[in-house]
């Protein structure tokens, strides 16, 4: 047995009814080169079938559960699942005629749109075949218990390659053989050994959280004093309908962007690419939200998550699936400054607000959300997050923030699945209780793909925001253009 550790776990505890925390990729897969007319969906589908089935032993979570301890006294423990089988995580659809952008996106809210089975491994692909021109589509779904943004993109290489021909992998050092799964006496005894050390934890944790706070707090009123603004506070974010109780429901839609635009813009004013994309989200759902003949009465917030792994040169022994899996994370809050009009001075002035947020997560470390969740207890997390789904108190309170905006790095060279170039790869965050829209980006091979996953009851336009989106990008790109012009 082995504990999740306190997002890990939190992710589980946390999720209600409708806000199933899973994460997602969607690789859009190019024909075999040169034998289309020899590769029928049958092949494809045992092709990948093998390239998996011949890997899942990279990857040990694939074929683990999160086993809950009796009465949710203590985070749930990995165990082998002896009766795991393939073929009950790999299945096939196919999408109707005509096959375009718009019928995979249907396709991937539905898949989205269905909770993992929680008494199996914590994942599941589609292979969707009927996309235009004779391409395949993997939809890769795991909860967010078993990674990150970081370690999903390291587990999803270990399933992929770097040319059309599968690289050798080695087999298993020993054949894999499950033990029963534990009963509840071994699992309380577990629990109660992790438990006689909790006091010594808590008091750690706290101790921390407190000294954080302190700094956080010093930190503002200088910030203050200098004439600057701090980064938003937790809950402070204006109500929209953007916000409330989720649907269990999901609609989804893309949009990709030359990478090198966001670098012009990048270098014309001197902010990060993550920056542009901050913006191009505010402007375009300052224009959605307009619409809807909204005026939020403050300026919009984005909870943004940052990884919090040591950032060291490779190993020699690092490759695809070598990151360690789980949840290395943390998040800032950044004032989408949607109340300033002109965009290339929102952009300055969300460049600003994000560079004070990545002050104020330095100072806490990034620990504070992993002390809390290591702390806190599954049982209670639990049922005061089914309780406030359950009273729509979401309906009600004011939201944490109004949109989660998430940016992954991805490979600048062409990866491969089963003998296919991989010619798009659309990053799928998750969408949780009070907070109804996701934008995740991932770059891949000069292209910023984006993913917007949405709750269908409060965002059902987000095919209309991901268009807004591609239009607040493009004129970024031209004001850029136009600065430049000038300036030579």
């Amino acid at each position: 047995m082995e504990p999740l550790a306190g997002l890990d776990g939190a992710f589980l505890s946390m999720q209600s009814r409708n806000s199933h925390l899973h994460v997602a990729a969607v690789l859009v897969l190019d024909p075999p080169e040169g034998k289309r007319s020899l590769f029928s969906p049958a092949t494809r589908f045992a092709q990948i079938h093998r390239v998996v089935e011949q890997r899942l032993h990279l990857v040990p979570q694939f074929r683990q559960r999160a086993l809950e301890v009796p009465l949710g006294l203590h985070h749930p423990v990995w165990v082998d699942d002896p009766e795991f089988e393939i073929d009950d995580h790999l299945r096939r659809a196919s999408l109707p005629d005509p096959g375009g952008p718009r019928e995979l996106d249907d396709l991937v809210a539905e898949v989205m749109s269905r909770p993992l089975d929680h008494d199996r491994p914590l994942w599941e692909m589609v292979v969707v075949e009927g996309l235009s021109g004779g391409r395949t589509a993997l939809v890769a779904k795991l909860h967010h218990a078993v990674l990150d943004g970081v370690s999903g993109a390291s587990l999803l290489g270990a399933f992929l390659d770097l040319g059309p021909r599968s690289r050798p992998v080695p087999d298993p050092v020993e054949p894999w053989d499950p033990d029963p799964l534990p009963g509840p006496a071994a699992l309380l005894r577990h629990a109660a050994s992790s438990l006689a050390r909790q006091p010594e934890v808590a008091l750690a944790a706290l101790q921390r959280g407190i000294d954080a706070l302190v700094e956080v707090a010093d930190h503002n009123r200088q910030l203050a004093s200098d004439g600057d603004v701090p980064p938003p506070a937790p809950f402070s974010a204006p109500r929209t309908s953007l916000n409330g109780t989720l649907s269990s429901r999901r609609r989804f839609a893309t949009v990709t962007v030359p990478l090198d635009d966001a670098k012009v813009v990048r270098r014309a004013f001197g902010v990060t690419v993550n920056d542009v994309v901050l913006a191009g989200v505010s402007v375009a759902l300052g224009r959605l939200l307009a619409r809807r003949g909204e005026t939020p009465e403050r300026p919009l917030v984005a909870l943004v998550p940052v990884s919090t792994r040591p950032v060291a040169a490779p190993g020699p022994d690092e490759g695809p699936g070598k990151v360690p899996l789980g949840n290395q994370v943390s998040g800032m809050l950044v004032s989408l400054a949607s109340d300033v009009d002109d965009p290339v001075e929102r952009l300055r002035a969300i460049a600003r607000g994000a560079t004070v947020a990545k002050e104020q997560e330095r100072l806490t470390g990034g620990r504070l959300l992993a002390d809390m969740a290591e702390v806190s207890p599954p049982a209670v997390a639990s049922r005061a997050v089914r309780w406030a789904a359950g009273l729509r108190l979401f309906d009600r309170l004011p939201p944490l923030c109004n949109v989660v905006v998430s940016g992954v790095p991805g490979p600048d060279f062409a990866l491969w699945c089963a003998g296919s170039r991989v010619s798009a790869l659309y990053p799928v965050g998750p969408v949780a209780d009070g907070v109804g829209l996701n934008v995740t980006s991932m770059s891949y091979q000069g292209s910023v793909h984006f993913g917007l996953l949405a709750c269908r009851r409060l965002v059902p336009d987000v095919g209309d925001l991901a268009i807004l989106l591609d239009d607040a990008l493009g004129e970024l790109v031209g004001a850029a253009l136009h600065a430049r012009g000038a300036a030579g």
